[in-house]
């Protein structure tokens, strides 16, 4: 059984939003029956076509992405369209204190009607999601879902994904056959290997000792620590002395006999986001 937020709960219990409007500005619908899951978003601006000054949504699917819509529509009321777009998935669920990470799918729906509908709005091509693959660009990974490489990408780039169980968990890509996981582990490798090209061309040459502190302490909060989370771990920062960085794991990493791969992966994280030259060390306490 999974564990929902009382703001969860709520937003299923007495959505917000629920209806249609009829001479909405824009609409965008994603998803599909067949898949269990379909959102449709109505928005409205003022009269200058500036804001959204009302929202509402009609949803098919669990208590989730009706909580994830009912969300959505109250979170973008006020904003320009441009600011709307800025809306992330993780800030819908962030907005509910949180969902399951086997419920996150119905977060990053929500993003994607969002987008649809912005775009059909402007008149330029709109993203496509669901079973209409023959009009989604890339190349097909999951025939179950109609999931292409380009949307899963993005999904694991944005959200920082590591393994095809969060993959699954965002997006259903895997869920149900199974025949696409080993394509959706070459493409969290890609996007990996994409992130630490781009980062390397970024990292500057030569640091103070201040901000080579600042960039250590970012990268555990921003890079590693969430990757820690995501297993049930954690770590904290004991001291930065020159090149040498101490760190104790917590939770489910502290006694782990794995705790010195993970040890090195932490100074890998380190050496590639910030020097080559750091080194880290594990500390009880």
């Amino acid at each position: 059984m999974w564990d929902y937020t009382d703001k969860v709960k709520e937003h299923f219990l007495n959505p917000r939003n629920v209806g249609e409007i009829v001479d909405a500005d824009a609409v965008g619908e994603v998803g599909s029956l067949a898949c269990g899951d379909a959102l449709k978003l109505f928005i409205k601006l003022d009269e200058k076509k500036e804001r959204i000054v009302d929202a509402k949504f009609q949803t098919f699917g669990c208590g989730s992405a009706i909580a994830s819509s009912s969300a959505l529509t109250e979170m973008v009321k006020g904003k320009t369209l441009d600011e709307a777009l800025q809306v992330t998935n993780q800030q819908i669920a962030d907005f509910l204190g949180g969902l399951p990470e086997e419920k996150m799918h119905c977060s990053v729906m929500g993003q994607e009607a969002l987008e649809v509908a912005i775009a059909k709005y402007r008149g330029v091509d709109a993203p496509v999601h669901g079973h209409d693959h023959e009009a989604m660009e890339g190349e097909l990974v999951c025939k179950c879902f109609g999931l292409t490489d380009v949307f899963l990408k993005k999904v694991i780039a944005s959200n920082k994904l590591h393994t095809a169980e969060q993959v699954t968990h965002f997006t259903k890509a895997g869920g149900a056959c199974g025949g696409c996981i080993p394509r959706i582990k070459e493409l969290i490798a890609e996007v990996m290997g994409e992130e630490k090209k781009a980062v390397a061309t970024q990292r500057p040459s030569k640091l103070t000792n201040l901000k080579k502190m600042q960039l250590i302490q970012e990268t555990l909060e921003n890079e590693i620590r969430p990757q820690l989370w995501a297993d049930g771990g954690d770590l904290e920062l004991i001291d930065i002395d020159g090149a040498t960085v101490q760190v104790a794991f917590r939770k489910a990493c502290a006694g782990c006999a794995s705790s010195g791969h993970t040890a090195k992966f932490v100074q890998e994280k380190l050496r590639e986001m910030v020097s080559e030259d750091i080194v880290v060390q594990e500390v009880q306490g």
